[in-house]
């Protein structure tokens, strides 16, 4: 397909992802779902001025959100994207991971990687230096979608609550502390990547793609407390997919014959 070149573009393209992969009982709708809501707000912010230069922002999660749709598409046509992505894909195939962790893959395969990789082709050589303090404030703005995501969470897994419940900063430290550290090392991978001519820059993304599926392979790894929050998990994908877009779209019910038994990417 071709590529987004506007967030309106984007958000209608996560939405056409997110309406699929709920009729089709695809765990690929978590991360799609999550990252939409993640770009509304993005869009959100750049409408309500809280960046320095909203257009060039908006170049940034456009660009950004156009390395995740390109994997997603190659995954589609049969043909290979990074190895990260395709390691998070490969989850997505198959029922053997928390919902927590399905989310946690694709976010180490889009930041560890594209982010870096967005930033340096929005502003290449000595323009990066000025996107600094806009970069920084996407943190601003994840900060404030984790306890959205953590009680969307809670919703899917009985077991995730109690663990809450008992450690309330863990899921600020799962989801939070991942993500600030990711875009810590996306940004010195930007500013790696800014000053060199784009044949150069392959051999560092492959370095950091390679690292990325290190990180991802530490995520997905079976464990008592991924096994504790599994254990009461809702099996059902098309309801889950409902609770992390919850907020942004409103989806009719799916019928039972669309979900039962389908394909699970």
């Amino acid at each position: 397909m071709p590529q987004a070149r506007t967030i309106d573009e984007v958000v209608g393209r996560l939405e056409g992802i997110i309406d699929h992969c709920i009729r089709t009982g695809s765990r690929l709708g978590y991360f799609a779902a999550l990252y939409n809501r993640v770009t509304q707000r993005v869009k959100l912010g750049i409408d309500n001025g809280e960046f320095d230069d909203g257009p060039r922002m908006e170049r940034l999660d456009v660009t950004f959100a156009n390395r995740y749709l390109a994997a997603y598409d190659q995954l589609r046509a049969g043909e290979v994207p990074s190895r990260s992505w395709l390691l998070a894909f490969d989850a997505a195939a198959g029922d053997g991971h928390a919902v927590v962790q399905h989310l946690m893959a694709g976010m180490n395969a889009h930041i560890n990687l594209d982010l870096g990789v967005a930033a340096a082709r929005t502003c290449p050589g000595g323009e990066l230096a000025g996107l600094a303090g806009d970069f920084d404030r996407i943190n601003d703005i994840l900060a404030t979608l984790t306890p959205v995501v953590e009680k969307e969470l809670d919703e899917t897994s009985f077991d995730f609550d109690a663990l809450a419940s008992l450690a309330p900063r863990l899921e600020l430290r799962i989801v939070g502390v991942a993500m600030r550290e990711a875009r810590a090392a996306a940004w010195s991978l930007a500013k790696h990547l800014a000053p060199l001519p784009i044949e150069r820059q392959l051999r560092p993304m492959a370095t950091r793609d390679d690292e990325a599926v290190g990180l991802g392979l530490a995520v997905l790894a079976p464990g008592p407390l991924v096994s504790f929050i599994r254990r009461t998990e809702s099996p059902d994908v098309a309801h889950n997919i409902r609770i992390l877009a919850s907020g942004e779209f409103k989806h009719p019910a799916v019928p039972a014959h669309l979900v039962d038994g389908a394909p699970a990417a």
